[in-house]
């Protein structure tokens, strides 16, 4: 589904030229479960649950101090996806999708660009071809059962294997295998994040009006194609991926690139291993001033360094759920090149 794990940021945050894939970055992890299967059987599921699965409803989402609702219909009609998203606090704006189609309203923010927004989980077609299986990188175990937003459902833990990633815990509806629940943990047990349905209703009976655009005020339309999806497809990714100018010489094992569009005068690439995304923005720095360091709200880590080749600076922000100390290693790793620094992008 799309999700709203990132619009907890206020919309003037969204302003920042190297956070704006914060809007739809689709990491929101979907796992279907039932009976007496194990973890990792249903964890093989998650593609056809996470798109064929037809509802409408309202959940909450919380990371740190800040709790937001959005309500959701979500349709698999004629093999297409669909799905609307409207925000019920925090501001107006909703997000409609049509297949690969995206339009995003947001009337108080007009500066939104979907083209710097990096497309992951079911908007990269080469996305599931190229991840290995999250239990790799994840111990996967059943916890039980429970009941949320009138579903009965099981609950899924997933524990980190080491200290470059968080955990998870999954409430999954039994019959359908939809994500009602979830937690992201930190090593220490800490809920850094939290998603719930508040009312749910599985259903195909989701008709047409229920995707019609309905809020006043700018709409940017972006069709994600296989052109957004820049990355090498001959045989295995290579252990440095590059991009037009830099490169990535060190990421968390098991992170494989999902997408890399053009983002406006810089370069981005985004990882995900399954489960979690982050995604690596070089660019110009220009004459403004950013701040550098990180900072963390929930489990989202947003790292920021400056990096100096030849007389050119750039800027290199590095934003996804992962912890801030294998952020900061990923942004220290990035290396740019020569021709890029000159301002020709050539290779």
């Amino acid at each position: 589904m799309i999700t709203a794990r990132y619009f907890g940021l206020s919309l003037t945050d969204l302003s920042l030229r190297g956070l704006l894939a914060l809007i739809l970055v689709l990491v929101m992890p979907a796992y279907t479960v039932a009976g007496e299967k194990s973890a990792v059987y249903w964890l093989e599921r998650l593609g056809p649950a996470l798109n064929m699965t037809s509802y409408r409803g309202v959940f909450v989402y919380a990371r740190g101090s800040s709790v937001h609702s959005m309500q959701i219909a979500h349709r698999y009609h004629d093999g297409v996806v669909e799905e609307r998203l409207v925000l019920q606090d925090g501001g107006s704006g909703e997000i409609v999708r049509r297949g690969m189609n995206v339009v995003c309203v947001l009337p108080n923010q007009g500066r939104v660009k979907l083209d710097q927004v990096i497309p992951s989980g079911p908007f990269a077609e080469a996305f599931a071809s190229q991840l290995v299986p999250v239990s790799r990188w994840y111990s996967a175990e059943l916890k039980g059962e429970d009941r949320i937003a009138g579903y009965d459902v099981v609950t899924v833990a997933l524990t980190a294997k080491d200290q470059h990633r968080y955990s998870h815990r999954l409430w999954l509806e039994k019959s359908t295998g939809l994500l009602v629940k979830s937690h992201v943990r930190s090593s220490s047990g800490e809920v850094l994040e939290h998603f719930q349905f508040t009312s749910l209703e599985i259903t195909d009976d989701i008709s047409d009006g229920e995707f019609e655009i309905r809020t006043e005020g700018l709409e940017i339309s972006r069709t994600l194609n296989e052109a957004d999806q820049r990355v090498d497809l001959q045989g295995e990714f290579a252990k440095t991926p590059r991009m037009q100018g830099w490169q990535l010489n060190w990421r968390p094992e098991g992170f494989e690139p999902a997408a890399a569009p053009i983002a406006g005068n810089g370069q981005a690439i985004a990882f995900s291993d399954g489960l979690a995304a982050f995604s690596v923005f070089v660019e110009p720095a220009g004459g403004v001033s950013m701040p550098t360091g990180a900072s963390r709200i929930g489990a989202t880590t947003i790292y920021m360094r400056q990096l100096q080749s030849g007389k050119q600076v750039f800027l290199v922000t590095v934003v996804g759920e992962i912890p801030p100390a294998a952020a900061r290693q990923v942004a220290e790793s990035v290396q740019v090149e020569k021709t890029f620094a000159l301002g020709t992008g050539e290779q």
